[in-house]
């Protein structure tokens, strides 16, 4: 956010801890996990196709069936989950991008990002987390289907090459999902912990301002 956007934002009315700001963040994410979403999925989706259509294969070729099988589903699958993503994206984020244009807290309300937020996390996840799973599955099962009639070696070692990709994949998603969990646990508990003392500061108050009364109350009825 550049200090025009800043400037514009702070005449609205609008500070940096105000409900309307997070609300601005939560729609700035919102967007940038559609627009990385659209591209992985629009990029992944044209390899599979091209995959599929480039792959040669002759009438007296030895590959299972059950292999062709699998190397046709998991295509079918890797495309459908790339272009649903891409699909809730195209639809989603030109409102978003309408409302983001406008570099103006007070028409946050104006953006679908927090009535559509899971349709908007389904995309994400099926972009960056379920289509790359299988495209790696794509990339093993095309291996096979290409290299099974010349050198099972070849596949066997395009295989074996991608077990630790997988594995250091899963990691990494594992650890950045669970990062990003406590991450939002460490400030949704820091927001309450603020609001506890508010809460006790305004209770104090309250309490110091009767106090207050009944000893002016006192002293008048002494007085009088």
């Amino acid at each position: 956010m550049n200090a025009a956007e800043e400037g514009r934002m702070s005449q609205s009315g609008d500070g940096l801890h105000t409900p309307g700001f997070l609300s601005w963040r939560k729609l700035q994410l919102s967007r940038a996990k559609l627009k990385a979403s659209s591209k992985t999925s629009a990029l992944l989706s044209g390899f599979a196709m091209v995959a599929m259509v480039e792959v040669q294969l002759s009438n007296d070729t030895k590959v299972p069936e059950s292999m062709l099988i699998a190397f046709a589903v998991c295509t079918t699958l890797l495309v459908a989950v790339h272009m649903l993503a891409l699909m809730i994206s195209t639809c989603i984020l030109p409102n978003i991008d309408a409302v983001c244009n406008m570099h103006s807290i007070s028409l946050v309300h104006e953006s679908p990002h927090e009535r559509l937020h899971w349709y908007i996390e389904t995309a994400w996840a099926f972009s960056t987390l379920l289509g790359l799973l299988l495209f790696l599955c794509e990339i093993a099962i095309l291996c096979w289907v290409k290299f099974y009639d010349f050198s099972k070696v070849a596949a066997w070692t395009a295989c074996i090459l991608l077990i630790p990709v997988l594995i250091i994949f899963l990691a990494f998603a594992i650890h950045f999902y669970r990062s990003l969990v406590s991450h939002k646990y460490e400030v949704t508990a820091s927001g309450i912990r603020e609001l506890e003392l508010l809460k006790e500061q305004i209770e104090a108050g309250d309490l110091e301002g009767r106090s207050n009364g009944i000893n002016n109350l006192l002293s008048s009825t002494q007085v009088v």
